[in-house]
């Protein structure tokens, strides 16, 4: 396994390519998570040479961020970590799910970035994104909040998740993105190509996230996969009827095209994330290092261009005529 690595634009940040996501430390959302195999996978990430960790606050409510660090130790000052807010939370005094709900406002992003670094046990955040738009607070507010942050010596770099194109914009505008990150697969890229588009022009760093659509694409998971309420997929459009039908003809696809590479599903579908223009890095979670070193092999190698294309294109096998 050969990791890649590559520098944010907008930054002096050198990151791995693929990048460790860290929400399934939280324990919630995922189904059963071992703690224990969620903080070794952690550590066998290190051992790959990933130095790129994600995660967010709203994340098991505080709990992935505890884990991280605590898995990391000391070595969470020589890697790049990156945190989000936006979420805020009510928790239920009956002990069921908790209330979330958007909140990027001055006063928010002071609290939540204070949280987060005693959380994380760090001075600094390399890299502090916005979660998700605040349709109650104007972005200039949050951006400026955020920039006295960064002033104060608390953040290095400031980016957005999950904003479509005219909020990258105006927030570039404004203060120099060090990241954009997004969702992107093979089951939903035509979705996201407005964003894709944007990065390209600006030329900002793209992040995906759900590369494998939240497991979709490893083929494990079929028409007759059943999720608890524990786990996020039993409510998930792309694991439902007809939606889950079409997009496992597309996991058909990724299975015999990894057969010609010999690699897993997995990675054939993260790599081919990888191989997108301005998508920098490609965060994937790992609840186990038996799942990090598949995660791992996604990188070190290419795709020939026109099978790129076909699976792109929907097609999954090149066609010379």
């Amino acid at each position: 396994m050969s990791v890649e690595y590559t520098k944010l634009a907008n930054t002096d940040l050198i990151v791995s390519r693929l990048a460790f996501g860290g929400e399934p430390l939280g324990g919630a959302d995922w189904g059963k998570v071992d703690e224990a195999q969620a903080e070794a996978a952690v550590e066998r990430a290190l051992e790959l040479g990933i130095n790129f960790f994600d995660t967010a606050d709203v994340y098991g409510l505080g709990r992935a961020e505890e884990r991280l660090a605590r898995a990391l130790g000391h070595k969470r000052h020589e890697v790049v970590i990156v945190s989000k807010f936006g979420v805020n939370w009510e928790v239920d005094p009956q002990g069921g799910r908790a209330r979330t709900f958007l909140d990027a406002s001055p006063r928010r992003v002071v609290e939540a970035l204070e949280k987060s670094l005693r959380r994380l046990h760090v001075d600094c955040l390399p890299l502090y994104l916005i979660h998700w738009p605040d349709p109650n607070t104007p972005l200039a507010d949050t951006l400026e909040a955020l920039e006295k942050c960064r002033q104060a010596g608390k953040v290095r770099y400031i980016g957005v998740s999950n904003f479509p194109a005219p909020l990258i914009r105006e927030a570039h505008r404004r203060l120099s993105l060090g990241a954009v990150e997004f969702s992107y697969n093979l089951l939903q890229h035509r979705t996201d190509a407005e964003v894709l588009t944007c990065c390209q022009e600006l030329g900002l760093s793209g992040v995906a996230y759900g590369c494998l659509a939240q497991g979709l694409l490893t083929g494990k998971y079929g028409a007759e996969s059943r999720f608890d309420e524990g786990d996020r997929r039993h409510r998930l459009q792309h694991f439902q009827g007809e939606t889950l039908r079409k997009n496992l003809e597309i996991v058909e696809r990724v299975k015999q095209m990894s057969t010609r590479y010999d690699k897993s599903p997995a990675q054939l579908a993260i790599q081919w994330v990888l191989e997108t223009p301005a998508i920098a890095c490609a965060i994937v979670g790992a609840k186990s290092p038996v799942q990090m070193d598949d995660n791992a092999g996604a990188t070190g190698w290419q795709m020939a261009r026109d099978d790129w294309c076909c699976l792109a294109d929907g097609k999954g096998e090149h066609n010379n005529e």
